[in-house]
């Protein structure tokens, strides 16, 4: 059967759903909890793999059995070129976007950015990478059903919370913003 992600986001079916969660929970424990490594996980994983294939292998003459039918495994080139393709795509816009930021035209979307970075910036402070990566992983899981579940509330507290970072920001724009000083624009021609 195939699931949607968002069926698994939603609990759409709790026993998949509580199973990702916990496969998760798991992978953080391991590395974060036990302080495993994932290149000795993957390294130990392959051992133990080889090992059994070569000793079933060997084993099966003895007891009358066919060995093992280990397929060939190879990865078709064609979605490797695809999967690079859209990643260096990606990649580019986030440099475009980074450079439009750096380039001073739009001073609004430098300050949400730079914000955005300095949230970062603590919230790494906080924790590893893993822990992070685990704590977004738990949001994903939680916030899409409890948002399904009081939609109305939730909506209702966000135009008030706009409304008032509207509020805010114009007030920043009115006593700061419109007070740094601009160079001439670019779209005036110079004699």
């Amino acid at each position: 059967m195939d699931y949607a992600s968002a069926d698994v986001f939603l609990w759409r079916n709790k026993k998949i759903s509580a199973g990702v969660l916990g496969v998760a929970t798991a992978i953080w424990v391991l590395f974060e909890l036990l302080e495993y490594h994932l290149l000795t996980l993957v390294c130990h994983c392959l051992m133990i793999v080889l090992a059994l294939s070569f000793l079933w292998s060997n084993a099966a003459t003895f007891i009358n059995k066919s060995p093992p039918q280990i397929p060939n495994i190879c990865l078709p080139e064609k979605q490797v070129v695809e999967v690079a393709s859209a990643l260096s795509k990606e990649i580019n816009c986030a440099l475009s976007v980074l450079h439009g930021v750096a380039s001073g035209r739009d001073i609004k979307t430098f300050f949400f950015v730079i914000a955005g970075l300095w949230v970062l910036s603590v919230v790494g402070s906080w924790c590893n990478f893993v822990s992070l990566v685990y704590i977004a992983f738990v949001l994903l899981h939680t916030v899409p059903v409890l948002y399904e579940k009081y939609e109305d509330q939730v909506d209702t507290f966000a135009e008030k919370a706009m409304h008032e970072i509207k509020k805010q920001y114009a007030v920043f724009d009115a006593k700061v913003l419109s007070k740094i000083p601009r160079g001439p624009s670019r779209d005036k021609k110079h004699l």
